[in-house]
């Protein structure tokens, strides 16, 4: 059984400004002015997504103990290959045919979201259904923690599989939030949802899987 909740309030703002676009166009460390394309940090507190400037990014881009922020790649891996039947999906207890995977540093595991009219919300995944996957697709064990996600799409008879930054799934989320009318969402959300991952097949590079029998 799904046990949802929902991302914090901090997230939450994060989440707004880079699904519309109406963040104030300044480093949220130092100040300094930013252009369209910047850098993304994300704050292990309370996992809200920082605009920053080249340099103040720079300082975050390593891994380390104690360090409060790390820079969210921009890259973005369509993975070619990936092994997932439609039993695997349903032994991950997912709601919905539209969720990201990400490895949570500070709680030691990985952790599965879904994008919803109310925002974005976890499921409680099945761990054992998870090691079962990351065995028949080892690309999973090399994803950057807490920054790096599996997003996996199958909605509408889609098999789309990416790993991507946690500011795409963040914005995807914005997006969803922001379009969906009724209970089915509306033409309008799926337009946009389709338009995004559209966007995100042509900017991604190609990952093939290696599997090992």
């Amino acid at each position: 059984m799904n046990s949802p909740q929902s991302i914090s309030k901090a997230v939450y703002g994060a989440l707004r400004g880079i699904a519309g676009g109406q963040r104030e166009q300044g480093c949220e460390l130092c100040g300094a002015a930013l252009a369209g394309a910047h850098a993304h940090l994300l704050r292990l507190s309370n996992r809200e997504v920082l605009c920053a400037c080249e340099p103040c990014a720079v300082l975050f881009s390593h891994r380390g103990d104690g360090k409060r922020f790390f820079r969210i790649p921009r890259d973005v891996k369509r993975i070619e290959g990936f092994i997932l039947s439609d039993s695997d999906w349903s032994a991950l207890r997912l709601p919905i045919e539209l969720a990201f995977f990400v490895n949570n540093s500070s709680e030691g595991r990985v952790m599965a979201y879904y994008p919803s009219p109310a925002g974005c919300t976890e499921s409680m995944l099945d761990l054992n259904a998870w090691e079962q996957l990351a065995l028949k697709n080892p690309e999973l064990e090399h994803m950057q923690p807490d920054v790096e996600c599996l997003l996996i799409n199958r909605t509408r008879g889609r098999r789309d599989y990416f790993t991507a930054p946690i500011d795409q799934c963040y914005r995807l989320t914005g997006l969803i939030r922001r379009h969906w009318r009724g209970l089915s969402g509306g033409d309008e959300v799926w337009r946009e949802i389709e338009k995004f991952f559209e966007a995100l097949r042509e900017s991604a590079t190609c990952l093939t899987e290696i599997v090992h029998a």
